[in-house]
This record gives structure tokens, sequence and C-alpha cells, in this order.
């Protein structure tokens, strides 16, 4: 059985992340290493959020202006269930 997915790119301007800490080089390097526990916890809801929506997370870009989350989730057409495909979980 062919499995097929759909896609999505969602978009976080870092003025939305005002609880997340990004550090970002002058040549515009940014990471989130080094960011102490209890400040990702509003990046951490957001992935969660969307995992709960069957999203899974692909890559994530971090620049100076925000970032890009690229998910994916597996498209259930109706009566598979019925036909044999094994169930997530």
């Amino acid at each position: 059985m062919v499995r097929e997915f759909e896609y999505t790119i969602t978009g976080y301007p870092a003025e939305s992340l005002n609880q997340v800490v990004m550090f970002c080089s002058a040549d515009g390097d940014c990471a989130l290493s080094d960011v102490p526990r209890d400040q990702i916890g509003a990046l951490e809801n957001l992935l969660n959020e969307r995992g709960r929506e069957g999203w899974e997370l692909v890559h994530i870009a971090i620049g100076t202006g925000g970032l890009m989350a690229f998910w994916k989730r597996e498209v259930v057409r109706e009566g598979d269930e019925a036909g044999g495909r094994p169930e997530k979980g």
C-alpha cells in the first residue's frame, strides 16, 4: 500500500516568540543552544500543539527574523482504517 503525506510550512516572527531566547551572531547565524530550559517552554508548547494535530516536525529554520517550521503528516483517506492500514500509535 502506498503511503501519502501532506506538508505545510509555518512561520513565526521573532516578535511572536518573546518567551524564546535565540542567540544570533552578527553574521545571522542563530541557535537555541545553551538556552535555559525554562525559556524554551513556549517553543515546546508550539511543537506539542502541532503534534497533537498529527503533524510531525521535519525541520526548523531559525533566523534573526524568527523561525520557519516544516511539518508533515500522513494522509488518511476515508475507509483506510477498514482496509487494514495499521493504526499509528
